[in-house]
């Protein structure tokens, strides 16, 4: 069921061979049977089959939208009117949303169906799903192994087949890394490619809302459609959006590929995945593309300059959960300023709270420019060099993650070894560029291993095209 695309189950759905309510009921199905993987914190079994029915009508009555059948679902950060959001945390127990994130809608205008809300770590902060209020989400290959994070419900939801695509949200590797540890396709738009109005907000100048599927050309089609200019987001661009799932198809050049010294030599990557790094290296070669090794002087900045500019702006977003206005309130409370710190204390979990100090810290006023200010500087300067790099290279060719999944609780003792998870995915959200995670082989214990591309400002074509020419050329 879930490994087939999207265009084969809308072929078989026009053809009559197939309904959306059966393929509801059989996702409905799976969810239930697989239960345990924790991947969904809502499921509207009753609500999709009652949207299903209607969809059907539209199929057979020719005024279908572009993804009629499609069944979605969607991280516990995306507002979908009337129904819950929480952002897996206790601090907004209760919230309903009063309104559908605008990539939401734009999913609903074109009949795909959503199936529920899924699990992740709490307000997108962590790498492992660990950190969710409400447990974690267990890998399906192996449910000893983390799902990867934040966006672990999303990717566990797609690779057990509870869903066909799931719309996740991309801070520092969000939606790639859990791609790369469940076996699956996972994209990062350019930031601003998506309006964020309806996303609960971590670091608003990195937070991207992406997507993942077992298919490049089911990512294409949702990009196609919920990708462009939105009047109540300010920052989204108003490039035009390209036919992203007719152009994946269009003959490609042999492109220019780079791939950075210092990822192959560091001390983190796992053997097996610097083997099926290298040995992809050499099959593009073999296959007359131009790789070439280069040096990015600015590495080893990159990870700290995205800790200290999303904590600090994680501590100025999270300042709205209160208890005053919406969700959670402590009940010990005797004051004003009781209310606030026993609220925040009790709702937040702990790495949330990590976070929030860790930023509250370098924004205070001692401190700010020391390294708010300067990590700003080194921001623009890694944006700065990676232009350079695409002006004369196509893509850059990457590790997703330097080890496959890793077992539930193995660095939850360790902050810093959790952070390191990061160190290959948060380079694509420093410089707002655009980065995709794709399944490239797997290790000694059959665990998968991803790589990504990451191209220039909304080249997000080049990518999904050059993903789906690797990938049709694996052996099944």
């Amino acid at each position: 069921m879930q490994h087939r695309s999207y265009s084969q189950i809308r072929k078989q759905l026009e053809e009559g061979q197939l309904t959306c309510v059966e393929l509801i009921k059989n996702h409905l199905a799976v969810i239930d049977q697989k239960n345990s993987l924790n991947a969904f914190l809502s499921v509207y079994g009753n609500e999709a089959i009652a949207r299903a029915i209607e969809v059907d009508q539209k199929i057979k009555n020719h005024t279908a939208g572009k993804l009629a059948g499609l069944v979605v679902g969607i991280k516990d950060l995306l507002c979908y009117k009337d129904h819950p959001l929480q952002g897996s945390s206790k601090i907004l127990s209760g919230f309903i949303s009063q309104f559908n994130a605008t990539a939401v809608q734009r999913l609903l205008d074109e009949d795909a169906i959503i199936i529920g809300r899924q699990n992740c770590d709490e307000f997108g902060m962590g790498s492992s799903n660990e950190n969710s209020a409400f447990a974690p989400v267990l890998n399906d290959l192996d449910n000893s192994r983390v799902s990867g994070g934040s966006s672990g419900g999303s990717a566990v939801a797609v690779q057990a087949g509870m869903c066909q695509v799931s719309l996740g949200t991309d801070t520092g590797g969000s939606v790639r890394q859990p791609a790369a540890f469940c076996g699956l396709v996972g994209l990062k738009p350019t930031y601003s490619r998506i309006s964020r109005y309806g996303l609960a907000a971590y670091a608003s100048s990195f937070d991207c809302i992406g997507i993942l599927a077992n298919h490049v050309e089911d990512i294409a089609l949702v990009l196609e459609v919920i990708a462009g200019a939105d009047e109540m987001d300010s920052t989204v661009s108003r490039k035009e959006v390209p036919s992203y799932s007719t152009e994946i198809y269009t003959h490609q050049k042999k492109f220019k590929i780079a791939y950075f010294r210092e990822n192959i030599e560091s001390d983190s990557l796992q053997e097996e995945i610097k083997s099926i790094f290298t040995d992809t290296i050499q099959k593009l070669k073999s296959d007359q593309y131009v790789v070439e090794p280069i040096n990015f002087p600015l590495n080893e900045y990159v990870l700290p300059t995205y800790y200290i500019l999303a904590t600090a702006e994680a501590s100025s977003n999270l300042s709205r959960y209160d208890g005053v206005r919406f969700g959670y309130r402590s009940p010990h409370t005797k004051d004003l300023s009781s209310l606030y710190k026993k609220t925040r204390s009790e709702g937040f979990g702990k790495e949330v709270q990590r976070r929030i100090m860790l930023g509250t810290f370098v924004l205070s006023a001692s401190y700010y420019d020391a390294y708010y200010t300067k990590a700003q500087k080194v921001r623009r300067l890694i944006r700065d060099q990676m232009k350079k790099i695409f002006a004369h290279y196509d893509f850059i060719l990457m590790p997703t993650t330097p080890t496959t999944a890793f077992k539930i609780g193995e660095h939850s003792s360790d902050p810093v070894e959790m952070y390191l998870a990061d160190l290959f995915s948060v380079q694509a959200n420093v410089a707002g560029i655009p980065a995709i995670s794709i399944p490239c082989g797997e290790d000694k214990q059959g665990l998968p291993v991803g790589l990504q591309l990451l191209a220039d400002d909304f080249e997000e074509c080049k990518l999904l095209k050059f993903s789906k020419t690797i990938l049709d050329q694996r052996p099944h």
